[in-house]
């Protein structure tokens, strides 16, 4: 498995997702999201998994945070379901029919949930197990360790760490009914000052 093996969908809809992504997240924030896009497909590569979206995975995961950003930051919902419905203005300009953009906030939201049943949302399964390993540190064991590296070293971390914390805390602040809340009260800060990645 090496770095070279994903290529991301070569679609209007990919191609304007890492434009906006690139356009209002920082640095530490767009490689989080091309990492957790990579880890997913990675995931779903050791798990044998083929018959998911790819294209909607990709624009899910490079997405994923939008609503943290204080451009996309909702006064009253959860970042990921504000990220989620950026995503499907997104996409309806780039032609998804209804459906398939409902598909985009669905798997956007579940990312944020403790656990995903891949029978019920296998993209939504996949972007949580990534994003649990990028922020949490879930699963450290599980991709190649040298594909791991590859990955860093072209997508470093950077501010992730103190950046990350800090947007969550003033989301669970602000809005104690939300799954930001849940994560800062489940150590979000300790486990990413402890990620095996930072090391």
């Amino acid at each position: 498995m090496h770095l070279r093996d994903f290529t991301p969908p070569a679609t209007p809809a990919s191609q304007a997702a890492l434009e906006l992504a690139s356009a209002y997240y920082s640095p530490a924030l767009l490689n989080h999201g091309v990492r957790s896009w990579l880890w997913a497909e990675a995931f779903a590569q050791v798990e044998g998994r083929t018959g998911f979206d790819h294209e909607l995975l990709y624009v899910s995961a490079v997405l994923h945070d939008l609503g943290i950003t204080p451009q996309f930051d909702n006064v009253s919902l959860s970042y990921e379901e504000a990220g989620g419905h950026a995503a499907v203005a997104l996409t309806a300009g780039a032609g998804w029919p209804a459906e398939r953009r409902q598909r985009a906030l669905d798997v956007i939201i579940r990312h944020n949930w403790p656990s995903v049943d891949p029978t019920m949302d296998e993209e939504g399964y996949l972007l949580e197990i990534a994003t649990g390993l990028d922020i949490s540190g879930a699963r450290p064991d599980v991709l190649p360790a040298e594909f791991v590296q590859e990955v860093l070293a072209a997508h470093p971390r950077l501010t992730l760490g103190p950046e990350f914390t800090a947007c969550v805390t003033d989301q669970a602040a602000r809005k104690p009914q939300t799954a930001a809340h849940r994560l800062v009260q489940g150590g979000l800060a300790d486990k990413l000052s402890r990620h095996p990645h930072e090391a």
